[in-house]
């Protein structure tokens, strides 16, 4: 079976080129929006009853843009419909969904990447051009895996364009090693590896108060301006996140060898589960992107022929890691535990690390393989320190 990435690549047009591509996001924009606000207007949301009361007019009305960008232009405010329908539906606010000028999803009828010329070509109002690309070197090494391509997403950021290219890979066989490594997430340090890694950066904490202040201040003022800068805010601080949730993970995958067993907590519910006292700490649970976090270390684990399985969270932070003993008093405090039936202290997150791995263990999921058990925590007793 394979997998699929999505990598970005950046466009490096002409001048003449750059124009093309704006209008053609332009009008793919005009088009997006026409289906929107007609489908919101009659409470619309069926795909085929959309494409027939709005192609025509807009083939018409757009004759350079190609049908199947006027297609997909459809489907995309289909798609969005669909959300704040349903949004509307639960009582929630929603508005007429518009776009200024969002991405554009190509397929392979409408683009064709040619990563060997550096080049892709692109349907447009000036039909197909052939516009250069600017390739990184990590970029590099997933296409010199690519058994093929899929969609592509064309995007305009800044007066830069980039494309989003889903790329198919080729699936790494899992070979178990034996390895077993359990990682507490959390809030106070991003992630624990029951092999005595921490990892995250103090910064991010200092960043993400930063945006917050700022956020806040804009809200207080309520003014036009402010709710522009809001909107642009937003997106900010969720590129930030997305992007401390890649190097999180990549950093997590990188510590281990393949073969290994990625145990993590369950954490679907955590936000019902558990109470936070201070508006900090609930502020910070409700931003926590744990999902995307997961999301993104199971694939990345599974291209360096890892696995990651889940847990179930519970007294994961109150079990002594050598013994096995759970009691509420063993944490002692936010960075120590202390176990009351065997006096094992050590780091209370990366006790949990070790926790979480042992209570894979105790399940029966240790891999077939031979070789040695859990890095940090094993059938043996764990060191302090």
């Amino acid at each position: 079976m394979n997998m699929q990435r999505t990598i970005r690549l950046r466009l490096n047009p002409t001048s003449e080129q750059a124009d093309v591509l704006l209008e053609t996001l332009r009008q793919h924009a005009e088009c997006f929006n026409a289906v929107a606000a007609y489908g919101w207007a009659q409470r619309e949301k069926n795909g085929a009853r959309l494409h027939h009361a709005t192609y025509r007019i807009l083939r018409e009305r757009f004759p350079h843009l190609p049908a199947q960008l006027v297609i997909a232009a459809r489907v995309k405010a289909t798609e969005a419909l669909k959300s704040v329908i349903a949004r509307k539906k639960k009582g929630r606010q929603a508005s007429c969904p518009r776009t200024a000028l969002g991405a554009i999803r190509y397929d392979a009828r409408t683009y064709a990447l040619k990563p060997g010329q550096g080049l892709v070509g692109l349907s447009t109002v000036a039909g197909r051009i052939k516009v250069p690309l600017a390739v990184d070197s990590h970029a590099q090494g997933v296409l010199d895996q690519a058994v093929g391509f899929d969609s592509a997403d064309l995007i305009c950021r800044k007066g830069r364009f980039w494309l989003h290219v889903v790329v198919t890979l080729p699936d790494v066989e899992f070979r178990p090693s034996g390895s077993v490594v359990g990682v507490d997430m959390g809030l106070s340090r991003p992630a624990v590896c029951s092999n005595n890694r921490f990892f995250g950066e103090r910064r991010w904490k200092g960043i993400e108060r930063r945006y917050f202040r700022l956020r806040r201040s804009l809200q207080r003022k309520g003014t036009r301006s402010a709710k522009r800068h809001l909107r642009k805010l937003a997106g900010k601080v969720n590129r930030f996140r997305r992007d401390c949730d890649h190097v999180l993970s990549r950093r997590i995958v990188d510590s281990v060898q393949p073969g290994t067993v990625i145990v993590v907590e369950n954490l679907a519910d955590i936000r019902t589960r558990t109470k936070q006292r201070g508006r900090e700490s609930r502020r910070r649970l409700h931003s926590w992107s744990f999902a995307r976090l997961r999301f993104f270390l199971t694939y990345k684990a599974e291209a360096n022929g890892c696995r990651v399985v889940g847990v179930d969270p519970r007294h994961t932070s109150q079990m002594c890691s050598r013994c096995g003993s759970v009691h509420r008093s063993n944490r002692r405090s936010q960075s120590r535990f202390l176990c009351r039936v065997c006096g094992f202290e050590l780091n209370a997150d990366l006790n949990a690390a070790r926790a979480i791995a042992r209570k894979y263990l105790a399940s029966g999921g240790m891999p077939a393989a031979g070789g040695p058990s859990s890095t940090g925590l094993s059938c043996q007793p764990a060191q302090a320190g």
